[in-house]
């Protein structure tokens, strides 16, 4: 009988699992399908000298900014990091590495990962610093640069609902980059809402196979922070 890829919770999930070094992918777009309880577990792991591959390094205080507060991550492969001020300290003060990505070329290489794809070549980011010690190449007319594709030891993912061979959906925009990090990572655990028997998820609705997932986690009433508008008191 195959062995579940249940655990009773995010700390168990990691246990012999994560370690010092390790480069993790990590899903979320802003607030929108962050692995909360895996982030927390992660930061109780006491694991350090991390890379971490992920759109944004949260807020602070929450995400993947708790993270950041421990001092747990040395380099940051990301795309917009403009919503966190202790990331901000840090990589001004040389604290941080960052390795910054147009947001396509981070959903590519992560994509490219996951499919075994060593490398591609995309026209975005010529003639700027992005292309700096890069190769280069004219297609038809166009100039483009190599971009490596990205492979992370551990994969932490949101997904709405899972069943327990692990298919995942994952719900509107929280979709984000979920997938293209579950794919990238040599073992990915996703943090769910909800765990339904196999079978109970339309074969044509699942978002991820559960090939890819190797561990599941409930979290049935995560925090789910929202990002809002602030504007002067008065203003249209």
């Amino acid at each position: 009988m195959a062995q579940s890829k249940l655990y009773k919770d995010a700390r168990t999930a990691l246990d012999g699992l994560v370690a010092d070094g390790q480069t993790l992918a990590v899903g979320g777009f802003g607030l929108c399908g962050i692995p909360e309880a895996l982030i927390e577990a992660l930061r109780d792991s006491g694991a350090k000298s991390l890379t971490v591959i992920s759109n944004n390094a949260g807020v602070d205080g929450f995400g993947l900014g708790l993270l950041l507060g421990t001092r747990q991550i040395r380099k940051m492969i990301s795309s917009y990091v403009g919503e966190n001020k202790e990331f901000e300290r840090q990589y001004l003060s040389g604290e941080l590495e960052l390795e910054f990505n147009p947001q396509g070329t981070l959903a590519e290489r992560l994509r490219a990962g996951g499919a075994g794809i060593p490398a591609f070549f995309t026209r975005t980011g010529y003639g700027t610093i992005v292309a700096d010690g890069k190769e280069t190449r004219e297609f038809d007319g166009h100039h483009y640069v190599m971009e490596t594709a990205l492979k992370a030891d551990v994969s932490l993912v949101k997904a709405w609902k899972a069943d327990k061979a692990g298919n995942l959906v994952f719900r509107k925009t929280a979709r984000n980059f979920n997938p293209a990090c579950a794919m990238a990572g040599k073992t990915c655990v996703a943090e769910v809402e909800q765990l339904v028997e196999v079978g109970d998820i339309d074969p044509d609705h699942v978002h991820l196979p559960g090939i890819y997932v190797d561990r599941i986690v409930v979290n049935a009433t995560p925090e789910k922070r929202i990002e809002q508008r602030t504007v002067r008191q008065g203003a249209v």
